[in-house]
């Protein structure tokens, strides 16, 4: 079942948006050579502490539940990449996807950084992604339908070269971080059968397409969390949470 949100209610979300917002502006002060993972997420728990709010992921059941504010996700990794003593080098591409509940509300977001100069392949892969997001930002408020957005993400994505992560989705979020409706980055016959749904106003979505510079397989590591492309190719991921109002887009974790 998807909840509209009233604007009252998208209003609460942009202070999560916000707070998580600031989190990413942390990790872009931080990011560099020599850095290490555990520094990351440190930096955005504290954040989150300070300002009274939940940091989403921690306690996240699985094998062990999740241990950290944030996934952070080097090179090959996709996502839930655990932070700790994993020090950062010049040419690594790093995601890191966070998300805060504060007042009762979510916000989820991710974002792929470069660690000093990296490679024109890492440029592209982390410019087709951020595409992608852009083109959903953009179509949100003139598509009648999810798919119609999402085969215009894939296409950006597949005309690149590169592969869109189709094990992986975005999802809803309101009062928890995870809600109806799943938000594939890519079209197909059964998700438009069973799964598209109408965009309209008071739908808020955490929209964020991952890709992978090879193919799109996935292996799961040893610590239960972290997915890796099985060809070892370099991975990003970008994300969003967008509230679609009668006036269009706002997001929640972008600038105000």
């Amino acid at each position: 079942m998807i909840t509209l949100r009233s604007k009252r209610e998208i209003d609460k979300m942009h202070v999560a948006g916000q707070l998580v917002r600031q989190a990413h502006q942390k990790v872009a002060e931080l990011v560099k050579p020599g850095v290490t993972t555990a520094v990351l997420d440190k930096a955005v728990d504290d954040l989150f502490s300070e300002a009274g709010a939940i940091a989403l992921f921690k306690g996240v059941p699985g094998k062990v539940p999740f241990p950290a504010a944030t996934c952070i996700s080097v090179n090959d990794e996709v996502v839930h990449g655990i932070p700790g003593k994993r020090i950062l080098k010049e040419g690594d591409i790093v995601s890191v996807d966070t998300g805060a509940k504060i007042g009762g509300w979510c916000g989820d977001s991710a974002w792929t950084y470069a660690v000093g100069e990296i490679s024109d392949e890492a440029k592209k892969l982390m410019e087709v992604t951020e595409r992608a997001l852009q083109i959903a930002i953009e179509l949100l408020p003139v598509k009648k339908r999810w798919s119609q957005v999402a085969k215009e993400m894939q296409n950006e994505v597949e005309s690149a070269g590169f592969s869109v992560i189709t094990t992986l989705v975005g999802h809803g979020i309101g009062t928890t971080m995870h809600e109806e409706p799943q938000v594939p980055n890519y079209d197909s016959r059964e998700f438009r059968q069973k799964g598209d749904f109408d965009l309209r106003p008071g739908l808020v979505l955490a929209v964020e397409p991952m890709v992978a510079v090879g193919r799109e397989d996935l292996y799961l590591h040893s610590d239960g969390w972290t997915l890796s492309t099985k060809d070892r190719s370099l991975t990003a991921h970008f994300e969003h949470t967008l509230a679609l109002t009668s006036s269009g887009v706002r997001i929640l974790t972008g600038e105000e």
